[in-house]
């Protein structure tokens, strides 16, 4: 299976072609040229580099976010094109799931962040599930001391794994120190999110858990989801 991977949620994106679980070719987003004008010579290096052409990707898989409205939104459009015009199947993944499989920890929980900007942090805890992880409620973006405390309303009193590309965002905060003095820490997520989206998008065509252009989605998260959750609601983000 070759797959194309995508993540253009912030500054920090990238781009893979994978066969399988192998990564053949990566090119990470540097600077700050627009996506607009990256995406699709990237694409084209990074396939001309693995030896194939755009016509023989079998899969899209593409960050749907969470992330700045403009970067999600060039990477769903630009993967929608690729799959009408190729009749290809899209694997739709959150950043936070690429990260949150990043860690090196086997316990039951993983909070997954990273910044948002304004003093928040988008957040999501995942509980594993066999050989696979199963998102808590939803994701969210808050500040860094509210998702503290919602992922210990919503961890059941276990250990909970920590990673993030921005764990200062965390590290300075008291209630932060008090996690530290039982032996929490932060584990480093690469922010070469790519890779293990394409990884991530191989699973699930595997399992048949893949859309098509109509049905693919953004998952924009607005600060009013998050604040019903804290108080225990189920409302779907935007």
């Amino acid at each position: 299976m070759i797959l194309l991977a995508l993540d253009t949620c912030d500054s920090r994106g990238s781009l893979a072609v994978l066969r399988d679980e192998e990564v053949l070719t990566v090119i990470a987003h540097e600077g700050m040229t627009d996506y607009s004008s990256w995406v699709l010579p990237t694409a084209e290096a990074a396939l001309q580099a693995s030896g194939l052409g755009l016509r023989e990707v079998d899969v899209f898989a593409v960050a749907s976010g969470p992330g700045s409205f403009t970067g999600v939104r060039i990477g769903l459009t630009t993967v929608k094109a690729w799959s009408e015009a190729l009749g290809k199947k899209i694997a739709s993944i959150s950043r936070l799931e690429a990260m949150a499989l990043q860690s090196p920890d086997d316990g039951e929980y993983v909070a997954a962040f990273a910044d948002a900007h304004r003093d928040q942090v988008f957040g999501g805890l995942y509980r594993s599930g066999g050989t696979a992880l199963r998102l808590v409620e939803q994701e969210m973006v808050a500040a860094p001391a509210e998702f503290l405390h919602w992922v210990n309303d919503h961890s059941a009193n276990r250990p909970v794994s920590w990673i993030s590309p921005d764990p200062d965002k965390v590290r300075g905060l008291e209630e932060w120190k008090r996690h530290a003095k039982d032996a929490h820490r932060i584990e480093l997520s690469s922010s070469v999110l790519a890779p293990m989206i394409g990884k991530i998008g191989v699973q699930r065509a595997r399992e048949g858990r893949l859309v098509d252009a109509l049905t693919l989605d953004a998952e924009y998260i607005r600060r009013p989801d998050a604040e019903t959750l804290w108080k225990g609601a189920t409302v779907r983000g935007t």
